[in-house]
């Protein structure tokens, strides 16, 4: 793959090798996959992907449910 973009970089695409041979006969030229990247961010509808908060210690609803009927289950065989 290589990232292909015209000269004022208004398109920027990723594109095959055989297909870069040919866009850069077009007056496209190659640019780093960064300038790809900054250009799929700028489009409309981007997403950015979500932050990771710290991890804290504290044990999931879920775990504590299992542990809750594991502890059930314990009491009800003693």
């Amino acid at each position: 793959m290589k990232t292909m973009a015209n000269q004022d970089k208004s398109v920027v695409v990723r594109v095959s090798e055989e297909d870069a041979n040919i866009l850069q006969h077009e007056g496209f030229r190659h640019v780093p996959k960064q300038v790809w990247k900054e250009y799929q961010k700028n489009q409309k509808g981007y997403v950015p992907p979500p932050t990771i908060s710290e991890k804290s210690n504290e044990m999931s609803k879920s775990t504590k449910r299992h542990l809750r009927k594991q502890n059930e289950n314990d009491q009800k065989i003693l």
